[in-house]
């Protein structure tokens, strides 16, 4: 919640105290509405919870002594007596103006800074909501020159082993960067920029009407602070020129299709000395013929192995592959085409020391043709296990 919210809501009318009203009236007006309110004591009606938020809301500011205050100075503000901007000297409530008995506004953003501790937030109020002025204007305009460089991103493609694994990338990016040339002054090498004199380096200027004060970016300097009276042949005074370079990319193992990673400080660079951003590389992973990734764990690695009908029914001892070379598997007699065995510690290793497992799964391959000897056992197999229905209570039911 920001202080142009108080202007609008009442939160002693929603606890129905007055407005002197003691923490412990505010504290037993809140626990009773709270009572009554509570979700749970109002299944499905809306208004009841809202009711409940607002009131939450209410205490939150009321409870605390620091908020409480700033509440009351910031509605006082803006409400006074006279619910607005009228009345008073000056054109506001309760006798803002210089008068004897009234209030300047000099000292009430005063009372805001270090040395105050009674409006607490006001000035940071018309700050926000008037771009600034005064003393507090002159702060922001310092930083004004200054802006963080943008965020890069591109794109890399690896193979599945190097994801699971990490791997380094190489890699080769044409993007704005700071200029060599004159090394991000923007000023022809043996010369320098000097500081703006129209806004002093601060890169804002700031007008005064009436009481408020608006600042803008300087057109002098085109809101950097400062004149580049004999501009770079290489980047023409922007201090940033597009350079071919070349970047190492650490991939970290078990990255998974479309992860971005994230390089810090590698994007554009910043302008009047604010940092540069970042670069977000998007990782995307060639699928490999043999392995897959876990939906529910990416750690863990699934592997697909075809199987015979006779090592299903009667047991085997299988040889399968891992990226670290073979495991041997043994399957039980009686497994089910489509059952899935657990290899521990097969799977993707981490760095901190976690490893995924290996996810095997059994599926009985069938043979596109027999010769006659085959059909022959086949058809002798079928006569002597008949009394074997496997679609038994299938129909039940139905």
């Amino acid at each position: 919640m920001t202080q142009r919210d108080w202007i609008e809501k009442d939160f002693y009318r929603e606890l129905g105290v007055a407005s002197g009203a003691s923490a412990d009236e505010i504290k037993k007006a809140y626990r009773k509405l709270a009572r009554e309110l509570h979700p749970d004591a109002n299944p499905g009606d809306a208004e009841a919870e809202a009711r409940f938020k607002a009131v939450s809301e209410a205490y939150g500011v009321l409870s605390d002594d620091k908020k409480r205050k700033e509440y009351d100075e910031t509605r006082a503000l803006f409400a006074g007596g006279g619910g607005g901007f009228g009345g008073g000297a000056g054109g506001f409530p309760g006798g803002f103006g210089t008068g004897a008995g009234g209030q300047s506004f000099e000292d009430l953003f005063a009372r805001s800074g270090a040395g105050g501790g009674g409006a607490g937030g006001l000035g940071d109020l018309f700050g926000g909501l008037f771009g600034g002025g005064g003393r507090g204007g002159a702060t922001r305009g310092a930083r004004a020159g200054a802006q963080r460089g943008a965020d890069v991103e591109t794109e890399v493609r690896i193979a599945f082993d190097d994801a699971v694994r990490g791997a380094e990338v190489a890699l080769r990016l044409s993007a704005p960067g700071r200029c060599e040339t004159c090394g991000g002054s923007g000023a022809r090498p043996g010369t320098t920029p000097h500081t703006c004199p129209t806004c002093g380096g601060l890169g804002l200027v700031t007008r005064n009407q009436g009481a408020f004060g608006f600042s803008e970016p300087c057109t002098d300097c085109r809101g950097t602070g400062r004149i580049v009276d004999d501009p770079c042949p290489e980047c023409h005074g922007n201090g940033v020129s597009t350079r071919t370079r070349t970047l190492t990319v650490r991939i970290p193992a078990g990255v998974d299709d479309g992860q971005k990673v994230r390089l810090a400080g590698q994007g554009e660079p910043g302008r009047g000395g604010a940092p540069a951003g970042d670069l977000f590389v998007k990782v995307h992973v060639t699928a490999d013929k043999v392995f897959g990734r876990s939906a529910k764990n990416a750690d863990d690695l699934t592997l697909k192995v075809p199987v015979t009908f006779p090592e299903l029914t009667l047991g085997a001892t299988l040889t399968v592959p891992t990226l670290d070379g073979t495991v041997s598997l043994k399957i039980p007699a009686g497994t089910a085409s489509g059952r899935t065995f657990r290899v521990r510690d097969r799977g993707v290793r981490r760095k901190n020391g976690k490893t995924g497992d290996l996810l095997v799964t059994v599926e009985v391959a069938v043979p596109p043709k027999l010769d006659d000897a085959a059909t022959e056992a086949l058809q002798a197999y079928a006569e002597s296990t008949k009394d074997f229905d496997p679609r038994a209570g299938l129909l039940d039911g139905r």
